[in-house]
């Protein structure tokens, strides 16, 4: 029987391209799994695997999450209860830290704790950060140690500063080092966005697809 993955529809997010891209790569790693776009919390909290997509402003994310019926209880239920692999995406991944900083700061889901704050910036490296960057893991992780120093797609303006060391697992160079990769336990967030990065984003999503946290 199929695995369900369900990518959370709280009205942000490129979620048309994250299901297409989730899809391709099941194919392509030889996966069963059943992907639904949905905000409904029953579909949810069946789920085996959670993608939280997200673009934006931080606020504007949390605030249409927290909007919709009973969605943060399933998500909670599946991810933090039931221990399922979950990915948030860019501001998906945003959304686990205790605070972000955008427009005045607002409080996140405080999965991982930490601040979402402003990129730095400078002649060399401005902000937004729009392209491809080399992602450099720091901590081992299953589903990212095959691609350690690939190159992905990012699109941001503010970078996760992980209270715990422990909980940052990869890095890409702007200006210094900022968090790309990080987690704990069952979650995982990826600061760039895998449905962008081609082969390498594929491969990262396949590896998702398969990863059964210990």
């Amino acid at each position: 029987m199929a695995e369900t993955l369900a990518i959370i529809d709280y009205g942000s997010g490129n979620l048309r391209s994250v299901e297409k891209a989730v899809e391709r790569a099941a194919r392509e790693a030889g996966l069963a799994r059943h992907v639904s776009v949905t905000d409904d919390p029953d579909i949810i909290r069946k789920a085996d695997r959670i993608i939280l997509p997200g673009v934006g402003a931080f606020a504007a994310c949390m605030e249409g999450l927290s909007a919709r019926d009973g969605v943060l209880e399933a998500i909670e239920h599946v991810a933090l209860i039931e221990g399922r692999p979950f990915l948030g995406i860019c501001v998906g991944m945003q959304l686990l830290a205790t605070k972000g900083l955008e427009f005045g700061g607002s409080e996140g889901l405080g999965w991982i704790l930490g601040e979402v704050v402003p990129l730095p910036h400078s002649a060399e490296f401005r902000a937004p950060q729009m392209g491809w960057n080399e992602v450099r893991l720091t901590t081992p992780h299953a589903v990212f140690e095959e691609l350690d120093g690939e190159s992905f797609y990012f699109a941001h303006s503010f970078h996760f500063e992980t209270e715990n060391d422990a909980h940052l697992y990869g890095v890409t160079r702007h200006q210094h080092d900022v968090a790309a990769l990080i987690g704990r336990d069952n979650l995982l967030g990826a600061q760039f966005h895998p449905e962008k990065s081609q082969t390498a984003g594929l491969a990262f999503l396949g590896r998702f697809l398969s990863w059964s946290p210990s």
